[in-house]
């Protein structure tokens, strides 16, 4: 993902509610290990965990996305006259919603961090300063919770007060203002925020209408950044003297000034108190960032809409609104297919050596393409194991440098690899490509059938299309899925099947379980790109809640396993291989030499610490009552998902597919579970497997 054009905006209060970023917690590896960290710092300093504050046991699940639904606009501009529930009460708090809000930002720029989006600069509005001002490096985290939680205490000790948003400039709405209501945002030419006293600002509210102005209260329970917050200035500026402070390393703007934060501002204790008392000025903040992208890390979509449009540049919330009926999985994975789009800059032009030019002709060669540009990935470019053999033997004769498979892998682009041919003349190596596949994006890969997907091998992936879609592999045997119905594809991969089931059928709901995180963020590339009506879940099921590693082989994806074993894995792919040759595939025959070195590449493995959890848990909480079609495909921990359901669930399921490895008799005893549940059962072996222990097991329900 291109990062340098990408600006975060980070959103103060106004927009949280109880239930925040629940579906992401419970699917998203990094934003919940962020927010878990947080939770366990803060315990002390609040006397409560965070977490039951914004995720209570009563909390609603996620509302689905549906085309139909509309936002209740009265409710969300607080007319509905509809009293807080006492889990909204206790969140508003401000010595909740304060610490709330900044853990739940804090923890979705970690995740977006991690899907290698790093912000050129950033702006916060209010309390999302404090965000940005953390992720700078101003203030360590540690710090930055314990300020927001004891500056939220001393908030919380003044007087009540209140807000009023009005449609007026900063010049025509100072002279209304009086004595006793503070200007404390400007967020636009003609948009401001008021605020002082209840009886000050019901005062303004009469001279505003008798001048005919448009005004809205805003839901506060303090009249922040106006004079009623100076009793408290000194006791910040105090605050923020006991910590350390630093420059900051990422340049943000400052609510106070309109333009970029200086090392002397972010480091000076009063700068803080200034910032308490004085306007939000979010316009000239925003007049000052030039990013292509305007990314708001935070709940809502307040920010963004503040933002004038510009066609130089495009906008992208990556939260719902709480009265959006569409799921926050669902807009990230918008945000996420949007940026994908600033990825196509290519890196700055220069003259390409002989060596480029030379290498650029045996690419368009081997891949067929267009003369590609000096930051071209051949894998993203749709290279494959097969074709990177064929681009070896053409190096060799070309260059007369006989390089490594594994060699192709570590630097793939155009520049890296014309580096590596000239190394042995320069003495200079280039170092390992941070350009690899596994990144958020995957490369796009069209299919057989013309649909476009994201993904990562293309020999894996023709393989995969073949089993799903051509042989139908998953609905053989009776199996279907109806219209409208429930898919759960289990060992998601890159979403292949997903993208099946909704081809399939009409308004097919499905959800997906994924616990590698670069298969997962590509599952979400693709749910996005052909808007899916999927939820996707970073985690793998078992018979029991727990963390265990899960070792990932990026280019080899379909033999990761829970329960790794190379040696078994190895001779099951060569097996593969074997029975594909003498079928007559001929790309297969062209490995010659280089068959040994492309096993070692296929199975370099890294490892993950992975989430499991129990299928019941996930059918309760998910709403799930009834499956009409279940795919399971977890290389060796088949059985272990099905023991995840309760006894109470089994009528639920109407047909379940499995692809099963037969080790200690565990397809016999799947076979005999699924009768016993009232099941009739095929189990049988592809030819493409003879020779290995894979086999698949049908499942249908009888009756059904």
């Amino acid at each position: 993902m291109s990062t340098r054009s990408i600006a975060f905006m980070f959103p103060g209060l106004g927009d949280h509610h109880v239930g925040m970023g629940l579906e992401l917690y419970r699917t998203l590896p990094v934003f919940r290990e962020q927010i878990d960290r947080c939770a366990a710092f803060l315990e002390p300093e609040l006397g409560v965990d965070i977490r039951t504050l914004m995720h209570p046991q009563s909390a609603p699940p996620p509302l689905p996305a549906s085309a139909g639904k509309k936002l209740d606009l009265r409710r969300m501009l607080g007319r509905d006259g509809r009293a807080p529930t006492p889990e909204e009460s206790r969140l508003n708090e401000t010595r909740n919603a304060h610490p709330a809000l900044f853990v739940l930002e804090y923890a979705l720029a970690k995740q977006w961090q991690a899907w290698g989006a790093e912000p050129e600069a950033m702006i916060g509005y209010s309390l999302g300063e404090y965000v940005a001002a953390c992720l700078a490096g101003v203030l360590s985290l540690e710090d930055s919770l314990t300020l927001v939680a004891r500056r939220a205490l001393l908030v919380e000790s003044l007087p009540a007060g209140a807000m009023l948003a009005v449609m007026l400039s900063e010049a025509q709405l100072e002279p209304l203002l009086g004595g006793h209501v503070s200007l404390s945002a400007v967020n636009g030419p003609e948009f401001c925020v008021a605020s002082g006293s209840p009886e000050a600002v019901q005062e303004l509210q009469t001279r505003l209408r008798d001048r005919g102005a448009a005004f809205r209260r805003v839901q506060s329970s303090h009249a922040f950044h106006s004079n009623m917050m100076e009793p408290i200035a000194g006791r910040v500026t105090d605050l923020v003297r006991g910590f350390a402070r630093h420059a900051p390393k990422i340049p943000y703007v400052s609510n106070v000034t309109g333009t970029w934060i200086t090392a002397a501002q972010a480091t000076d204790p009063a700068y803080w108190a200034a910032h308490l008392c004085r306007p939000v000025r979010f316009a000239e903040g925003l007049g000052a960032l030039t990013s292509q992208a305007l990314l708001e890390v935070g709940p809502g979509q307040t920010l963004s809409s503040l933002v004038s449009p510009a066609p130089a540049r495009i906008v992208v919330p990556s939260m719902r609104h709480a009265l959006d009926p569409e799921s926050d999985t669902s807009v990230l994975q918008k945000a996420t297919a949007r940026l994908d789009g600033l990825e196509k800059e290519s890196t700055a032009k220069r003259p390409f050596t002989k060596t480029e030019q030379e290498l650029a002709a045996i690419w368009q060669a081997v891949l067929k393409c267009e003369a590609p540009a000096l930051d071209a990935h051949f894998f993203q470019l749709g290279g494959n194991s097969l074709q990177a053999t064929r681009l070896l033997d053409r190096l060799s004769k070309t260059f007369r440098v006989r390089l490594p498979l594994r060699r192709i892998y570590e630097v793939p682009t155009l520049e890296l690899m014309a580096a590596a041919l000239d190394a042995p003349r320069s003495g200079s190596f280039p170092t390992r490509s941070s350009a690899s596949p596994k990144s958020v994006n995957g490369s796009l890969f069209r299919l057989p059938n013309g649909l476009s997907i994201a993904h990562q091998n293309e020999a894996e992936t023709r393989h995969f299309y073949d089993d799903i879609f051509a042989h139908r592999s998953y609905v053989k045997h009776g199996i279907r899925i109806p219209d409208g119905g429930c898919v759960l594809d289990v060992g998601g991969n890159i979403g292949l099947f997903t993208v099946f089931a909704h081809t399939e059928a009409k308004n097919v709901r499905i959800f997906t379980f994924e616990p590698a995180p670069p298969l997962f963020e590509i599952i979400q590339r693709n749910v996005a790109q052909h808007g899916i009506r999927a939820t996707v879940f970073n985690v793998g099921l078992s018979n029991l809640e727990c963390e265990a590693p899960f070792t990932f082989y990026p280019h080899s994806a379909g033999m990761s396993s829970f329960h790794p074993n190379e040696a078994e894995e190895r001779h099951n792919l060569q097996t593969i291989i074997e029975n594909q040759r003498r079928s007559g595939d001929a790309a297969v025959d062209q490995i010659g030499e280089h068959a040994s070195e492309l096993l070692d590449v296929r199975f370099a493995a890294t490892t993950f610490d992975a989430k499991l959890r129990r299928l019941s848990d996930v059918l309760r909480e998910q709403n799930i009552e009834r499956v009409d079609l279940m795919k399971v495909d977890v290389q060796k921990c088949e059985l272990e998902v099905i023991e995840g359901i309760d006894d109470a669930d089994w009528p639920k399921f109407s047909q379940i597919v499995l692809e099963a490895h037969d080790e200690g008799g565990r397809v016999g005893k799947l076979v005999e579970l699924f009768e016993r549940r009232g099941f009739s059962v095929i189990a049988e072996q592809d030819a493409l497997y003879v020779g290995t222990n894979i086999f698949n097991i049908y499942a249908i329900r009888k009756g059904s």
